[in-house]
């Protein structure tokens, strides 16, 4: 699949004369919990030539291809890159801790790179996965049977919210490295190791009882203390 990608990424240079600067995976493949089928999500950062910026008239600065092979390819121009990391904004910064990159201008990432961690804010973070939690709680939680699948996903943005909160800085995209930081419970770790050997072996994991271990987890009072702490902060 990389050949696939790469190749895209350059067809997209040439029909939209643009250079990728940045391209990596992001979704369940950089989170380390993809099955075989699970679906291709490329992101980039871009840049046009200097002309195309030197106009008043807005311009589309995000770029979408869905291709075959269940791949999506989404980008973002680099003006709207900075003004998004200037305020913070969760999965760019998660893209750039991505295992898989496609394609890194050196120069450009490390420079972008120190520009995240110069305007990174712990409650704007924060708030955005608290967010995420309290709505994926709400939608996966609220009966006496939870599809197994789905934890993880609501097991990411909670454990990224304790992340933050012990001050560890901006959240790995690495679901095992966010576990690794903030599990100590080797019970409650042996649960998530076995939801993510599931999920990878593929398949239909179906649903179950909600996890014992998992109720102070997605308990919503405990997400809400903590966004109203951060949210005085900002």
């Amino acid at each position: 699949m990389n050949t696939v990608i790469q190749k895209a990424l350059l067809d997209i240079e040439e029909r939209y004369d643009v250079r990728v600067l940045y391209a990596c995976e992001s979704g369940s493949r950089a989170w380390g919990f993809a099955s075989e089928d699970s679906d291709w999500d490329g992101r980039f950062i871009y840049i046009h030539p200097r002309d195309w910026y030197l106009t008043i008239e807005s311009r589309r600065d995000v770029i979408e291809e869905m291709l075959p092979g269940d791949l999506d390819l989404s980008g973002w121009d680099i003006r709207k890159a900075m003004l998004l990391l200037r305020k913070s904004n969760p999965p760019l910064l998660e893209w750039l801790d991505s295992p898989i990159v496609y394609r890194k201008d050196k120069a450009f990432f490390e420079r972008f790179l120190a520009l995240s961690q110069e305007y990174y804010s712990d409650a704007r973070c924060f708030y955005h996965y608290w967010g995420m939690a309290v709505g994926n709680v709400r939608n996966y939680f609220q009966t006496d049977l939870v599809p197994l699948k789905k934890y993880l996903y609501v097991l990411r943005p909670l454990l990224a919210c304790q992340w933050i909160e012990q001050g560890k800085g901006s959240v790995p995209m690495r679901f095992e490295t966010l576990v690794d930081g903030v599990i100590r419970d080797s019970d409650l770790r042996s649960e998530i190791d076995g939801l993510i050997s599931a999920k990878r072996a593929g398949g239909e994991m179906g649903k179950g009882p909600k996890l014992r271990r998992f109720r102070r987890l997605s308990n919503l009072r405990w997400c809400d203390w903590r966004e109203r702490r951060f949210r005085l902060n900002r």
